[in-house]
């Protein structure tokens, strides 16, 4: 691993306060001309937690499992962790690589798939801070995971947990972030969706009816996209007389706001209006499978050079 110095863990960010949460959705929403009312709207899914993300905590936990597990295996570089929406913000942990006389990193990112919101929009951020920075690190965002049984396996496991929890025959329903149809890289976001589905229904349950759904949809009424949504096939289900779901949230690293409030309280409720069997399956999150992951893309990376 002599390539490379310290590992960057990046991360979208989120806030750790009531007083925060706005000031948060302000950044993520810049630009987009999203209503107020829109904003203040999603502010309250936070509100219900406090004000709180849970996705900074989940960073630090990663961080801290990664550490570990570099220390068991003896790769002897520095973890750092930076966002794109907050503290710590990417400029500023930039800064504090260069200040640390880091001269190369590799970039973890908290997203395992292709597309621009989901791997090229933070290679812009990444170099964006670095700009900011000025004379900063090179820095190297490893390669799209998704694939990898590292991130696999963890919602293979906690599937089949879950099955065991509801009635005989029920769906498998795999979703993740709805993007804009026009949205860059979309294609190649939509077809690694569809891999890592039938990849985990064919570990977990290979006759299982299943289907990809989204959530998450964040854009104006008026712009497609993608589909369908989550509660709108929970419904379409209730109707066709499924005995169950279980939902895997492919799509996502940790159990984030995303998670914790569009499946977690949103699906969850409107599952148990239909009278539906309802679990949902854990994220990778620091499981000791994923944790790993990290380390052997480095390896990959270094075999590779």
């Amino acid at each position: 691993m002599t390539a490379y110095d310290a590992l960057l863990l990046v991360s979208f960010g989120g806030p750790e306060g009531p007083d925060q949460v706005m000031p948060f959705l302000e950044n993520v929403t810049r630009g987009r001309n999203i209503p107020r009312e829109r904003l203040e709207g999603v502010a309250e899914h936070y509100h219900l937690f406090g004000g709180v993300s849970p996705i900074n905590q989940q960073c630090r936990e990663l961080k801290a499992s990664i550490e570990a597990d570099f220390a068991c295996h003896g790769v002897r570089l520095p973890v750092y962790w930076g966002n794109r929406n907050w503290d710590p913000y990417l400029a500023d942990t930039v800064r504090r690589m260069k200040a640390d006389g880091i001269r190369r990193a590799a970039a973890f990112v908290t997203s395992a798939y292709s597309g621009y919101s989901c791997s090229d929009q933070y290679v812009e951020d990444i170099e964006r801070a670095r700009t900011q920075v000025g004379d900063a690190p090179e820095i190297d965002k490893l390669p799209v995971y998704c694939h990898r049984p590292e991130f696999v396996e963890p919602f293979v496991e906690s599937a089949r947990s879950a099955l065991e929890r509801v009635p005989t025959g029920a769906h498998l329903v795999f979703t993740a972030h709805s993007v804009p149809i026009a949205q860059p890289g979309r294609e190649d976001y939509v077809a690694e969706l569809r891999q890592v589905a039938a990849a985990v229904r064919e570990r977990v349950a290979p006759g299982a009816p299943s289907a990809l759904v989204y959530q998450s949809r964040s854009g104006p009424p008026a712009q497609p996209w993608l589909e369908p949504d989550i509660c709108d096939h929970l419904e379409k289900l209730q109707g066709e007389g499924a005995p169950g779901v279980v939902v895997v949230p492919i799509g996502f690293v940790s159990d984030h706001m995303e998670v914790k409030f569009d499946l977690d309280v949103e699906a969850a409720e409107r599952a148990a209006e239909l009278g539906l069997p309802f679990e949902r399956v854990a994220t990778p999150g620091v499981h000791p499978r994923f944790v790993t992951l990290p380390r052997r893309l480095l390896e990959a990376a270094s075999d590779a050079g």
